[in-house]
């Protein structure tokens, strides 16, 4: 019953904000364009339920092809992130257009990130429990660590501290929310991610 009262809270709330934040989606898009020209969107390939692989849909906030020339996570004052990508980035309007990967059933509104697979390959066993859930556009490490970012400015090797002292607080964080979950924890991590984004 939890998981079908899920679904239909995931498409419920995702076409409301779709539908309501249309006009600012074209806004976005058109600035996005006009500064620093196509693809409005990246999509970059993440580990889903069952270790299955799907694109993941962000507003571009690098400069284009970012990925082939830095490494997998970013910082704050990377010299990749564009303009408006700093603004999107903040306030967390880049990940937006997930509420799409959530129509198409490859996310959950809550849940366990979906990581980049070379990251979770480091964690087998963790991520082979995680991913029996779709993965979601909000949870517990995403609250903690929302400006993750910041966390990688003056380290030497950031994919290296990432993976070692980043991530296995995150599995931590993960796992608390497989314990925990339920419709009512659903509902309470959503009103709180909302509350923490309009202050």
């Amino acid at each position: 019953m939890y998981h079908f009262t899920k679904k239909i809270f995931d498409i419920f709330i995702s076409l409301i904000i779709l539908t309501l934040f249309l006009p600012v989606f074209l806004l976005v898009s058109c600035i996005i364009i006009i500064s620093s020209g196509f693809p409005v969107f990246y999509l970059q390939e993440r580990v889903g339920k069952d270790w299955k692989s799907f694109k993941i849909i962000k507003f571009r906030t690098m400069i284009r092809n970012a990925d082939k020339i830095g490494p997998g996570v970013s910082l704050s004052n990377d010299g990749r992130i564009t303009f408006i990508g700093k603004f999107l980035r903040r306030s967390k309007f880049d990940e937006m257009p997930q509420f799409i990967n959530v129509l198409l059933g490859n996310m959950s509104l809550i849940g366990p990130r979906p990581e980049l697979k070379k990251f979770a390959d480091y964690y087998p066993m963790e991520y082979s429990e995680l991913l029996k859930i779709r993965p979601g556009i909000i949870g517990y490490a995403s609250i903690k660590f929302r400006n993750e970012s910041d966390l990688f400015v003056n380290v030497g090797e950031v994919e290296s501290f990432y993976i070692n002292e980043v991530l296995p607080q995150k599995l931590k964080l993960c796992k608390k929310y497989m314990n925990e979950m339920s419709f009512a924890t659903d509902l309470k991590t959503f009103l709180k991610t909302a509350r923490a984004l309009v202050l």
